[in-house]
């Protein structure tokens, strides 16, 4: 398996926040070894000339086959991180968004595909009640659900 590094520029990203309840649909992340340290919102890189809106629809087509509509407002933060030795740095504009095909509300896992080609599984994390540790990936967006200005939809 080879070990994912972070670029070394600035990148700038979007996440899809799907809920189901207080559950967040999120991607295991892993490290070298294959043990999972954290769980992202499916999204990824916003490309030269594209909008934040048009990167989501995007993502999420290419991840799941699936469109999207935008449910809630952006937050944006900066992250900037480790991960096996090396640091990363992007900033992250997230919104609430619903998922046009029910059946990805039902099942309990998802396998999805990453733009390299891995074969990647999703789930349904509550981000308050994670298993031990297994961090909510990038760190910001855990403070902006504990405080309430992204949360599931009533």
């Amino acid at each position: 398996m080879a070990v994912w590094k972070p670029k070394t520029f600035i990148r700038v990203k979007v996440l899809g926040l799907v809920w189901r309840g207080d559950a967040l649909l999120a991607g295991e992340v892993e490290d070298s070894s294959g043990r999972v340290t954290g769980v992202r919102p499916l999204g990824g890189c916003i490309e030269f000339g594209e909008t934040r809106e048009d990167a989501l629809r995007r993502e999420f087509q290419e991840e799941l086959g699936c469109a999207t509509t935008l449910s809630g407002p952006w937050h944006c933060f900066e992250n900037i991180f480790e991960h096996e030795g090396n640091i990363g740095h992007e900033y992250v504009f997230a919104a609430n968004v619903e998922l046009s095909d029910a059946r990805f509300y039902a099942g309990d896992r998802i396998e999805y595909v990453e733009d390299n080609g891995a074969i990647c599984s999703a789930g349904w994390f509550s981000p308050a009640y994670l298993p031990p540790g297994v961090d909510l990936y990038p760190a910001g967006l855990g403070p902006l659900i504990a405080a309430e200005v992204t949360r599931p939809p009533v």
